[in-house]
């Protein structure tokens, strides 16, 4: 069930207040830059899809959204008093490997709802470079119509052999929203797939090419 654009059982307070932790709870440990937030729908159905180097980028990317989102949260972090927490601030558990049906059909009701829906389409943290892509977010947009926004995270991810650093600088940058038809079958989910992967790789590579022009 979902009650607005969240999740049934969500406490919409705290929903925000997670939000403003989010948007605050790192800058002690990291320069945080975010550029191109005008850029996000504030109505609508979106599904916004993300690089993941580090589970500081979802919390960076929620704070700094500017309405209630909800996202796709691996399930094994559902546990205890993490777990309730996430779920009281409307976040969804996803098992990966497998489609989700409940997961899925959760977020499709959100965007239902003219809701925001995030999506880390690698499925797993990594570098970070969108070499590959699960399925999920095409199938998000095939089923609700909802536009894509790509959004790229740098500087969570400590480079191998580097010594650790004093305030490491974080950027975010929030690409153009872009409408995706999405063909039948599995053909057109394996292509609308590609396109994500390929606007949300090429949209770090951008940001990459930015941080290498401001050393």
């Amino acid at each position: 069930m979902v009650t607005g654009q969240l999740p049934e059982g969500t406490v919409p307070w705290l929903h925000d207040v997670g939000r403003w932790i989010g948007r605050w709870v790192q800058r002690p440990w990291y320069r945080i830059t975010v550029t191109g937030v005008e850029r996000v729908p504030l109505t609508g159905p979106v599904v916004l899809v993300a690089n993941h180097s580090s589970l500081v980028d979802p919390q960076v990317i929620f704070g700094m959204l500017p309405r209630r989102a909800v996202f796709l949260v691996k399930s094994e972090l559902f546990v205890g008093p993490l777990g309730r927490a996430l779920r009281a601030i409307g976040q969804v558990p996803v098992t990966r490997g497998s489609p989700d049906r409940t997961a899925l059909g959760t977020t499709v009701r959100v965007l239902g709802a003219g809701g925001l829906v995030g999506v880390f389409p690698e499925g797993t943290r990594g570098a970070g470079d969108v070499d590959r892509a699960e399925q999920g977010a095409a199938w998000l947009v095939r089923m609700s119509g909802a536009v894509v926004l790509p959004v790229a995270t740098r500087g969570t991810r400590r480079p191998p052999g580097s010594r650790r650093r004093l305030r490491p600088k974080l950027d975010v940058l929030v690409g153009e929203p872009f409408e995706l038809a999405v063909g039948r079958g599995r053909t057109g989910l394996a292509e609308a797939t590609e396109v994500i992967r390929r606007g949300l790789a090429d949209l770090v590579r951008e940001l990459d090419e930015q941080r290498t022009d401001a050393v």
